[in-house]
């Protein structure tokens, strides 16, 4: 199934809240082997904390039987604020939640709900197909592409943005002699 682009729009969110120097992030990774339950986005920092975050887009996706893996040190929901207003009494204590990039509700330390070992496997099979999709894909080059497109582009319009300032430089020079001639 598809995700949605309020799914997509979250998602981005979150990761670039958690992109930090020492803090690594998957998401969808399926825990355990042949495992039965899948965090949505999980990451893990180098001083050994696990965060598991949920990714909820309405009521009824909340509501559902889906079970909700919250098994790290810390775990949390990320949603539209709208929802979080909504359902905000029915998350537990212990829970925090991120309304798009924005923490919320801070979570409460836990005990892991599984193996760190276990955890760490299943976030190297994770990130490892991840980097199998990307390379099997029709084009792996694409996000080296386009990052060199954007530096050009930016070099692009700071050197358009000199040529700007020098001009303005000349005309005012050109008012103040125009000016001068004037009086």
């Amino acid at each position: 199934m598809a995700k949605t682009e309020l799914t997509l729009q979250l998602e981005r969110q979150i990761f670039g809240e958690t992109s930090k120097l020492g803090v690594f992030g998957c998401f969808e990774v399926t825990i355990g082997w042949y495992g039965k339950e899948r965090v949505d986005y999980m990451t893990y920092d180098t001083k050994g904390t696990w965060r598991c975050y949920e990714i909820k887009v309405s009521k009824a996706d909340f509501r559902s039987k889906a079970h909700n893996t919250f098994i790290g040190h810390y775990n949390y929901y990320v949603m539209p604020r709208e929802l979080y207003e909504e359902v905000q009494q029915e998350i537990p204590s212990h829970i925090g939640v991120y309304c798009g990039a924005t923490l919320v509700k801070r979570p409460k330390r836990q005990q892991l709900g599984e193996d760190e070992q276990v955890l760490k496997d299943s976030m190297i099979r994770s990130l490892s197909r991840d980097v199998s999709k990307l390379l099997k894909s029709a084009d792996p080059d694409y996000v080296n592409r386009a990052n060199r497109t954007l530096e050009r582009e930016r070099r692009e319009k700071h050197n358009y943005r000199q040529k700007y300032y020098d001009a303005m430089g000349e005309i005012r020079a050109l008012k103040r002699m125009g000016d001068k001639e004037a009086l």
